[in-house]
């Protein structure tokens, strides 16, 4: 059952600067999309980049959380068309602090670094109500998750190993 994360728990990006969750969400809210660690996770790179071209201009700070390394992250996004801000978690802390089951994810953060909401799994429903609560809460626009094309709904993989 997702939860509010720990906000003392260190989050590096890709570039590779570490800093707390706290201090990564004291400007903005945080849009992120959790890729699961496999090579079908780079299919939904299309589904984020839409939802980051929305939401990228709003006060929220977008991007990839991946449970991995680096080498991970670069592989998963090696068609990713522009530059975004790509998070490591590679010990799956930040994903077991927020208590996700399965991956894709997306999650919106407050600025206070609690859960604002979630959706687990790719069902394009719940992602594009999770895309219209963070519309909401930013005074803006927001999306169409789904399109043509996209993979089929699925309840994904697990969040944690076992």
């Amino acid at each position: 059952m997702s939860k509010n994360p720990d906000p003392t728990i260190a989050l590096t990006n890709l570039a590779g600067t570490t800093r707390t969750l706290d201090d990564w969400t004291t400007m903005f809210h945080m849009v992120l999309v959790v890729l699961p660690d496999r090579l079908e996770g780079a299919q939904y790179v299309p589904i984020a980049e839409r939802i980051f071209a929305v939401f990228g201009d709003s006060d929220a700070k977008v991007g990839f959380l991946v449970p991995g390394p680096a080498p991970m992250a670069d592989r998963l996004l090696e068609r990713a068309r522009g530059p975004v801000n790509v998070f490591l978690d590679p010990d799956r802390a930040l994903i077991a602090s927020l208590g996700l089951e399965h991956l894709p994810a997306l999650v919106h953060l407050r600025q206070n670094a609690t859960l604002a909401n979630v959706a687990e799994g790719w069902d394009p429903k719940e992602w594009q109500m999770v895309a219209k609560a963070i519309g909401k809460a930013m005074a803006w626009t927001f999306p169409e998750v789904a399109r043509a094309g996209d993979p089929p709904a699925t309840a994904g993989w697990p969040a944690l190993l076992a």
